[in-house]
């Protein structure tokens, strides 16, 4: 029995570090966490409310997605993002994501497609209520899910990583002022577009708003943080 308590152990242990993970990925997208700045484990864990294990750990998890660096003997430091970066994981999406669209519109059945239309709602449910992290949750959910009917595994993760990595900056900022509510839409008029049958023009309303959402990675990077790191702990 003490091998089996053991294993809970680390089960625990292991949802912490994915909790924190997420509470940190979130704070980062908000703009909670600024690019170029220096955070130690213990002051994170402070904020968080937890030990700093589980935030090196998360951290760790972090690095080897290029969100972070390590700092020897300071802690991790956010990562910037250049406007080349973000020109390039664009035009990488668009490859991808676009031809996908229109293989997914023409070989999923319209039952397969309906069934993603309340993620697409809650997307635009949480652009309007300013709830950035539904948001940004259904938004990967709302994505991912229909690159997964094309039922190449190796593509959704790639695409995954590349949302990860190319991550809105000062997102708070365009919530408030209600900016993300027209890009939330799309999700619907894609949906709309697919279960209709109509893959070319699916395919045109993806490369739009790829293009729509580059944009506002363009004006959120001069948009001022909305909110200080102390409100980190509401991510857990």
């Amino acid at each position: 029995m003490g091998d089996l308590k053991q294993h809970s152990l680390i089960k625990a242990q292991e949802r912490l570090r994915d909790q924190v993970g997420h509470a940190l990925r979130a704070a980062l997208i908000a703009g909670e966490l600024r690019p170029g700045s220096v955070y130690s484990a213990p002051g994170l864990a402070a904020e968080l409310g937890v030990s700093a294990t589980p935030v090196r750990e998360a951290m760790l998890d972090l690095a080897r997605e290029g969100l972070v660096e390590p700092v020897r003997n300071k802690g991790f430091r956010i990562t910037e993002v250049s406007e080349r970066d973000l020109d390039q994981y664009t035009e990488l999406r668009t490859m991808i994501e676009v031809p996908t669209i229109g293989r997914v519109t023409r070989m999923a059945t319209p039952e397969q497609l309906e069934a993603l239309r309340p993620i697409a709602e809650e997307i635009v449910t949480s652009a309007r209520e300013h709830n950035l992290i539904g948001y940004l949750e259904a938004d990967r959910r709302f994505h991912l899910s229909l690159l997964a009917l094309a039922g190449n595994d190796r593509l959704v993760e790639t695409v995954g990583d590349l949302r990860k990595r190319s991550r809105l900056y000062g997102l708070t900022g365009l919530d408030e002022a209600g900016k993300l509510v027209s890009s939330a839409e799309e999700h619907i008029e894609l949906l709309d577009l697919m279960i209709a049958g109509d893959a070319e023009a699916a395919e045109e309303c993806m490369v739009r708003h790829l293009g729509h959402v580059r944009s506002l990675w363009a004006r959120g990077r001069d948009e001022p943080v909305g909110r200080p790191a102390a409100r980190l702990g509401s991510g857990l």
